[in-house]
C-alpha cells in the first residue's frame, strides 16, 4: 500500500489514532487528524502531531475535511456509521480502521484474540507462551500498544499476538490472522452495536479471510462459539474446562491435556497462579494457541507457571486490617463481574457503576445475594443498577470511587474483600478503565498510609 503523497485523514485521536497519523506521515502521506473533542481535551496529543507537520482539526468533523481525502483511517472508538464517514463512502473514498491499515504492512504470523472477556489475560499469556518457545514475539493491539507500531519491528519469522475488539473488527477488509480465537461471547457494547446479532457478527469477522492452512480456536463450552464453528474455512481447535475435545486443550482429573493426533499432558491445573475458573479457560485457550504455533509442552507449562495476573484483572492490591482489596477495573460488562464474584466465596464489598453499555444488571442478583455483603454504586449507571439489583444486598449510593472505597473501608471487617468490578465502562468519570484501576489502587494505598498513621498515633 503506497501512501506517499496521498491525502489521508485519521479520525479519532486515541492511542491508535495518534500512532496511525505518525506512521502515515513517516511514509510521506499528507496527514490530517480530526476529533470532536476540544483542543484543551487533546492538549497531550496535539504537540507531537504538529511537530511532524500533521494538520489537526478539533471540536468538530468538518464536511470538507472528510471530502478532500484519498483515504480515511478510523480509530476504534469512532462508530463507522457517523454521517461524515457515510458521506465519504458515497463519494468513493476508502474508509478503513487501524487494524486493516496494519494488515497492509505487517510481516510475520498474526495471532488475533477476541471475546467479551478474558482477551487481555489470554493475549498476554499467549505472548509469554510463544516467546517461551524461542520465537520473536510482539504483543499488543487493543491491549494498549497499537498494532501499527509493530510494523518496523516485524519480519517474516515474527509472531505478532494481538488483542482485537469488536470495534476494530468492524472495519477490516484483508486482515488475516494465522491463528484466531474467540474466547466467549456475552452481551457487551450493545450501546454501540445495537443488538447481540450485530455484536456477534462483528466478532465473527475475525475468521473472514482465513484459509485452510489457518486455525480458529473456540470455546467448546459456549453454545454461541459452537454455532460459529459451522462452515469455517480454517481448522477448528477447541478448548473446554468441562469436557474432552477431539482437537484442542481440555481438563481431565485436574490435569490440562491437549489432543491433536495424540493426547499430550501439559500441566496440573493447580500450577495455575491466576484466581478463578474463568482463568482456567483463558489458560486452556492460550495452550491451544501455543500448541498450534508449534511450542513444546514443557515451554508452555513453564510460561503458565510463571504467569501472574495482568494489571486491572482481578489484581491483588493490598490487605489492610485483614481486608483484602482487589482491582478488576477491566470488568466492564456484567459477565466479567459475574466471573469476578465467582472467584471469591463470600464477604464481598462490591463497587459497581460507571457508564452503562445497555447491560442487564439483574443477572448479578443471584451471586450478589449469595456472596456480597454490600454494594457501593458509582457513576452515571448508579440509578439503573440500584433499580435492577433490588434487595439482593444492601446498597450504598457512593457516587464517586473515592467515596465508595472510603465507605467500604469503614464497613469491612477482617476476612472481608473489597472488590472493584464495576460492570460498566469508565468514560463518565475516567478516561479509561486503566485510569479507573490506577485511581482505585492509589486510594487503597492512601488508605494504608492513614491506617498506619492512626495505629501508631501519628497525625
Amino acid at each position: 500500500m503506497d501512501v506517499k503523497g496521498k491525502r489521508v485523514l485519521v479520525v479519532g485521536l486515541g492511542k491508535s489514532g495518534v500512532a496511525c497519523a505518525l506512521f502515515l506521515e513517516a511514509r510521506g502521506a499528507r496527514v490530517t487528524v480530526s476529533d470532536a473533542k476540544s483542543e484543551d481535551q487533546l492538549r497531550n496529543e496535539i504537540p507531537a502531531l504538529l511537530d511532524r507537520g500533521v494538520t489537526v482539526e478539533t471540536g468538530k468533523h468538518g464536511e470538507r475535511t472528510f471530502r478532500d481525502q484519498d483515504l480515511i483511517v478510523v480509530s476504534p472508538g469512532v462508530p463507522g456509521d457517523v454521517a461524515p464517514l457515510q458521506h465519504a463512502r458515497r463519494l468513493g473514498i476508502p474508509v478503513i480502521g487501524e487494524i486493516e491499515l496494519t494488515a497492509r504492512f505487517l510481516q510475520g504470523n498474526i495471532v488475533a484474540i477476541t471475546g467479551s472477556n478474558g482477551k487481555t489475560t489470554t493475549t498476554t499469556l499467549t505472548g509469554e507462551i510463544i516467546a517461551s518457545g524461542g520465537r520473536k514475539t510482539l504483543v499488543g493491539g487493543n491491549i494498549g500498544t497499537p498494532a501499527i507500531t509493530f510494523v518496523e519491528q516485524s519480519s517474516p519469522d515474527t509472531w505478532v499476538v494481538l488483542e482485537i475488539s469488536s470495534f476494530q473488527l468492524e472495519s477490516i477488509e484483508t486482515f488475516r490472522p494465522h491463528i484466531s480465537a474467540i474466547l466467549n461471547v456475552t452481551p457487551d457494547h450493545l450501546d454501540r452495536h445495537g443488538s447481540m446479532e450485530n455484536y456477534i457478527a462483528a466478532k465473527t469477522r475475525i475468521f473472514e479471510n482465513q484459509g485452510a492452512d489457518d486455525y480458529a480456536v473456540l470455546n467448546a463450552d459456549s453454545e454461541i462459539c459452537r454455532r460459529l464453528a459451522e462452515g469455517l474455512k480454517p481448522q477448528v481447535l477447541w478448548f473446554s474446562r468441562q469436557n474432552a475435545v477431539q482437537r484442542g486443550a481440555y481438563v481431565r482429573g485436574g490435569t490440562i491435556l491437549h489432543r491433536d493426533r495424540e493426547e499430550v499432558e501439559i500441566m496440573p491445573v493447580e500450577e495455575i497462579a491466576l484466581k478463578g475458573a474463568h482463568n482456567v479457560e483463558n489458560v486452556l485457550a492460550a495452550v491451544a494457541i501455543g500448541m498450534a504455533a508449534g511450542v513444546e509442552p514443557a515451554a508452555i507449562r513453564r510460561a503458565v507457571k510463571d504467569f501472574r495476573a495482568v494489571e486491572h484483572r482481578l489484581e491483588y492490591v493490598a490487605t489492610l486490617r485483614g481486608v483484602q482489596y482487589y482491582n478488576d477495573s477491566k470488568a466492564t460488562n456484567v459477565d466479567a463481574t459475574i466471573k469476578a464474584l465467582q472467584s471469591f466465596p463470600a464477604n464481598i464489598h462490591l463497587i459497581l457503576g460507571g457508564k452503562d453499555k445497555g447491560s442487564d444488571y439483574s443477572e448479578l442478583n443471584a451471586l450478589i445475594a449469595e456472596r456480597v455483603k454490600r454494594v457501593y454504586t458509582i457513576g452515571a449507571a448508579a440509578a439503573k443498577i440500584e433499580s435492577q439489583i433490588g434487595a439482593s444486598a444492601p446498597v450504598i449510593s457512593a457516587q464517586t470511587l473515592e467515596s465508595a472505597v472510603g465507605k467500604a473501608a469503614d464497613l469491612a471487617v477482617e476476612g472481608d474483600i473489597v472488590l472493584l468490578a464495576p460492570a460498566c465502562a469508565s468514560f463518565d468519570q475516567f478516561p479509561s478503565y486503566e485510569h479507573r484501576g490506577r485511581a482505585f489502587k492509589e486510594l487503597v494505598q492512601s488508605l494504608a498510609v492513614l491506617q498506619s498513621a492512626s495505629s501508631t498515633g501519628g497525625s
